[in-house]
């Protein structure tokens, strides 16, 4: 469908009723907020569009359900566990607009952590950033056909401005390639404007029909980076670069261990002549293109005009890439790690590595117990680790300590009087659950402190992703038949096995088991193998599994 989008009136947007959802909540996190509607239908299968206001009916029901009910486990109902997770570690709530999501401070914060590494290694490869407008002529998208084909269902258009009906349509950035032709054509000149590297951190609209949030939103953040080259080998090396990049930052800084691969026909994007990708297994064993890199050829270029006049006077067109990772990450990140507790996160991009949690009975004890502590973030603060003081009165340490583990906080330092005395603490890790992730008597001494912490958190960074290979190893099954891939698929796993069948055969399997070729491994075994699907030769095996 296109959306038309029609600017409200001030007194829409001041007058218009709170929002409700619609399902109600498995859970609600054991501490004394405000009963409100729970964060699931908000993201639901309906279509994207407002939702109606709340009930007193339902706002009573939703009263007399109680506080202290902890998170839907896991295995119960993967996607009300998620919700929950979402909704008690505050990472985000839903916006007005069926479909859309308010990113809250720690949700975002994980989300500049992961701009922070990408940032530097985007300028390391010699991009840089800028923006480009929100904005684009309808007529730009109608130039490139298979883009335009491929995005017409997810537009969203504006067809009034300042009262009146405009002359053309404008569309509200799906992605970017066509504004970025427009402005490269006007900016490539000769072979000495090559090559250009861009790269933007910008939102971007897609009506999308069935939500979650993070994964599939209406609205969403991400960055894509443009380039423009000279040659296509000079193209080919470029999106193989970034892929690269995205999967070193997927393993080294969110310790998921993806698979990268290139996209088959079907499944590449619209208007390029080669996508790669990196694919993650999640905690239910859907898939999630957590990143993408494009080969686009020419296409944009030509259907734009993109030329430069080369180093023996001849006008060529050039050769380009896009890219992207978006905020779909941090979904993929609370899918790959978290637990019945709640969200777990690698202490790499954790926004608080360490909370600091004073336990104190007696008013005699207090001020010594907050001033170790004190003393214990300023020494972790000095050495670089990004650690909290929870001192708050207003809950105990047992609610603090549910609460910064439903948060995913990597590390707890708890210190008591006794703690005090003997000049140490006591470090709980939140990847080891209980009394075996707790350890005693680590000397507050600040650079044996330091020195101890720093450690633990890498070691915490090696588990997760030592963790996430062997889930994704036992549940990737090798096929060499059809009749395989359909059971390895109906048991909920990845089947991987050899491919050289037509785009119409990978549509069968779309549709007779709801998997899709999620890539071809770079990594592919040297023997030539036979399809498994029509026993003809095959020289690459392909991953299939069903997704998000």
């Amino acid at each position: 469908m296109v959306a038309s989008l029609r600017l409200p009136s001030l007194t829409y947007l001041f007058t218009s009723p709170s929002a409700t959802l619609g399902r109600c909540s498995k859970a609600v996190f054991r501490r004394g907020h405000h009963p409100r509607p729970p964060l699931a239908a908000g993201f639901s299968a309906q279509s994207a569009a407002a939702v109606p206001p709340a009930t007193e009916e339902r706002a009573s029901k939703q009263k007399s359900r109680g506080e202290d009910r902890a998170v839907t486990p896991r295995s119960l109902d993967f996607n009300a566990w998620y919700l929950d997770v979402i909704e008690h570690a505050e990472l985000a709530d839903y916006g007005p607009v069926r479909g859309t999501m308010v990113i809250r401070p720690y949700g975002y914060a994980i989300w500049e952590a992961i701009q922070d590494f990408l940032n530097v290694k985007f300028k390391e490869t010699g991009h840089s950033n800028m923006y480009f407008p929100q904005l684009i002529p309808y007529s730009f998208i109608e130039k490139e056909a298979s883009h335009v084909e491929g995005f017409s269902p997810e537009l969203a258009v504006v067809t009034i401005g300042g009262g009146k009906e405009l002359e053309e349509k404008l569309v509200v950035r799906p992605t970017s390639e066509t504004i970025v032709n427009h402005m490269f054509t006007q900016w490539i000149h000769s072979h000495r404007d090559l090559p250009l590297m861009i790269n933007q951190w910008a939102n971007v609209t897609r009506w999308e029909m069935r939500t979650k949030p993070f994964i599939r939103t209406l609205e969403f953040l991400w960055q894509e980076g443009h380039t423009a080259h000279a040659t296509p080998e000079e193209a080919e090396k470029e999106a193989l670069q970034m892929i690269d990049v995205y999967t070193k930052f997927a393993y080294e800084q969110a310790a998921i261990p993806v698979i990268a691969g290139r996209k088959s026909k079907v499944e590449r994007f619209a208007g390029a002549d080669r996508t790669y990708t990196i694919e993650a297994m999640m905690g239910d064993r859907k898939a999630l293109q957590a990143g993408t890199s494009h080969n686009l050829g020419q296409n944009f270029s030509r259907a734009f005009g993109t030329q430069f006049t080369d180093e023996i006077g001849n006008r060529q067109h050039v050769w380009q890439t896009s890219w992207a990772i978006s905020t779909r990450f941090v979904g993929g990140i609370i899918m790959t790690h978290g637990d019945d507790t709640g969200l777990m996160l690698p202490p790499r991009l954790a926004p608080i590595q360490v909370i600091v949690i004073p336990i104190y009975k007696k008013a005699d004890e207090k001020s010594g117990v907050l001033s170790a502590a004190s003393s214990v973030k300023e020494a972790l603060q000095s050495a670089g680790v990004k650690v909290k003081l929870d001192d708050s009165d207003q809950r105990t340490p047992g609610w603090k300590f549910n609460f910064w583990e439903m948060k995913g906080v990597p590390l707890r330092i708890e210190i008591g009087p006794r703690d005090v005395s003997s000049g140490s603490v006591v470090v709980s890790r939140r990847d080891i659950p209980g009394k075996e992730g707790k350890v005693f008597g680590i000397s507050m001494e600040p650079a044996v402190l330091e020195a101890y912490v720093k450690d633990k958190l890498d070691e915490i960074q090696s588990s997760l992703l030592q963790r996430a290979k062997l889930f994704r190893d036992r549940n990737i099954v090798d096929v060499s038949s059809y009749d395989e891939l359909k059971q390895a698929i109906s048991q909920g796993k990845w089947a991987r096995g050899p491919w050289s069948a037509s785009d119409q055969e990978e549509l069968r399997v779309k549709e007779e088991t709801g998997a899709t070729i999620r890539c071809f491994p770079f990594d592919q075994p040297e023997d030539i193998k036979t399809c498994l699907m029509t026993g003809n030769p095959a020289s690459e095996v392909a991953v299939f599994a069903k997704s998000y």
